[in-house]
């Protein structure tokens, strides 16, 4: 599996498990939801994704 095929996992999990949070503890944990969902957004303009560069620097992939 490739590192972007891995982001998106990271990003819909983190998504999904923001969902049922917010329907179980409180509506606050939207505000992850909104955070990936903005960070998406920008890494698909910019090219430039953090939790790419977080990944490569613990798992030492190229």
């Amino acid at each position: 599996m490739s590192i972007e095929h891995r982001i998106r996992v990271l990003a819909g999990t983190l998504i999904l498990t923001s969902l049922a949070l917010t329907l179980w503890v409180s509506p606050y944990w939207m505000i992850l939801a909104a955070f990936v969902g903005a960070n998406m957004l920008q890494s698909a303009f910019t090219k430039f994704c953090l939790a790419e560069i977080i990944m490569r620097r613990v798992f030492k992939w190229q």
